[in-house]
């Protein structure tokens, strides 16, 4: 049956999220085009992304917009064909292969390295910072990097494996003010070119790869924000990487995005527009991955400070627009905000989550010690 009032229904399912058309709150919407109550029916997500990259509607709290759209379930009152495509397609093909996971690094991590160092802090790191006792951007990264190291227990006789070292940041750090080696493995040619610059004087080798052609022994494996590229039909092998690669009693840490519900795609505005052929694994599929490979040491959750990270990071683009906005133009940037802030809101509304998880292979004697 035809929707006869496309503006009545959303007004009524954003109208349980608190939210007005046209209303003065900063979170409220203001509305340029009338098609845009049609285009989000029809498209759901990807209607609302793409319509704000063309100007049809503005907000003053994209992230706030986003928290209250989240926690009021509209998300799930709406689906587009284009999101059901994408689940038939994941099905059906295994969307992360070694070519397809090259289109992510073409598309997203290739942007350009100086992009990249006016939004992220001096580290250049692009996952979740750990905000505990941090009091800005630099701090939290910082801690992260930390946090990771003595949850690995690192020293200077270990050699690490990185499975997706991104600019070389916790290579640096880790060879740095813990005294091992490093081997990190890439598939962006930007990244590696910066990660091997950056990490000049270190034991640090930055081979230009994909994951699953990491050869030797290490001490140690860590993989930081590289699990939301590999795809449910991977984790199974993404674990058999790290398992085969540790030696016996070794620890193995996993930095990533999770999401509440297993799935087999994500989302269609950021898989069209940000992240290429990417996923969110849940907490049954990453057990289901490990189980037989691995002892099960430590899960932390720290998701709500990932709503802090990217705040900074779209504090740090909104100021330093100026700079890019002749390279990149208007609609970039308007795709780029949407991104940053919908991505807050959406760990403030606690449906994606931040988590460490550390496994050991064979288990740790006397017991594993968390570290927070």
């Amino acid at each position: 049956m035809a929707i006869i009032n496309p503006k009545q229904t959303v007004l009524d399912l954003i109208g349980y999220a608190d939210i007005k058309i046209n209303g003065d709150r900063p979170w409220d919407i203001r509305v340029k085009n009338e098609d845009f109550y049609k285009r989000i029916l029809s498209q759901a997500s990807l209607g609302l992304g793409e319509s704000y990259m063309d100007g049809w509607w503005e907000t003053e709290a994209l992230d706030v917009l986003t928290d209250k759209l989240l926690r009021a379930g509209t998300d799930k009152k709406v689906i587009s064909f284009k999101a059901l495509t994408n689940v038939v397609k994941a099905r059906i093909t295994n969307r992360q292969t070694k070519a397809r996971s090259k289109k992510v690094a073409e598309i997203h991590y290739d942007l350009g390295n100086d992009f990249y160092s006016q939004m992220l802090d001096s580290r250049m790191q692009y996952t979740c910072g750990y905000w505990l006792q941090a009091e800005n951007l630099e701090e939290a990264q910082e801690h992260k990097l930390d946090l990771i190291c003595k949850k690995l227990n690192l020293n200077p006789e270990d050699h690490v494996l990185e499975l997706g070292c991104g600019w070389g940041g916790f290579a640096k750090y880790a060879a740095g003010e813990y005294g091992c080696r490093v081997t990190g493995y890439n598939i962006s040619q930007e990244q590696v070119k910066y990660a091997r610059d950056n990490c000049q004087g270190l034991p640090v080798e930055i081979v230009e790869k994909d994951y699953r052609e990491a050869t030797g022994s290490y001490d140690k494996v860590v993989a930081i924000g590289l699990c939301e590229h590999i795809g449910y039909k991977n984790y199974r092998g993404f674990m058999e990487v790290a398992h085969k690669s540790l030696k016996d009693g070794g620890l193995f840490l996993v930095h990533t995005i999770g999401g509440l519900k297993s799935a087999t795609s994500t989302d269609p505005w950021i898989e069209k527009y940000i992240f290429p052929n990417s996923m969110l694994p849940s907490p049954a599929q990453l057990a289901e991955a490990l189980e037989g490979l691995f002892v099960l040491e430590d899960w932390h959750s720290f998701g709500s400070d990932y709503d802090k990270t990217l705040m900074a990071w779209f504090a740090n683009f909104d100021r330093n627009w100026p700079k890019l906005r002749e390279q990149y133009g208007e609609r970039f940037y308007r795709m780029w905000k949407f991104y940053l802030l919908i991505c807050a809101g959406s760990f403030r509304a606690r449906k994606n989550q931040l988590w460490q998880v550390v496994l050991s292979k064979g288990g740790v004697t006397g017991g594993y010690q968390s570290v927070r």
